[in-house]
């Protein structure tokens, strides 16, 4: 009897492929939208942004005014 993982655990979930902008809390999934952090926030603040979004920022973090960069 073999236990598989089902619903929103298992790995082919779009839950883990998405994160939120931290601004306008759009919803962004990797691989389709462009995605930009800041490295430094990035796991303290989960500091994703939209590229809308960066524009505004004029390429800053918000946080500590480092150079965001695209996830890949």
């Amino acid at each position: 009897m073999s236990i598989r993982t089902r619903g929103i655990n298992s790995y082919g979930h779009m839950g883990w492929f998405t994160v939120k902008c931290r601004i306008c809390n759009r919803s962004l999934k990797i691989g389709v939208d462009v995605i930009y952090k800041c490295p430094k926030c990035e796991k303290k603040y989960k500091a994703y942004f939209c590229e809308a979004d960066k524009r505004g920022l004029k390429g800053k973090c918000p946080y500590c005014g480092t150079e965001l960069v695209p996830v890949i």
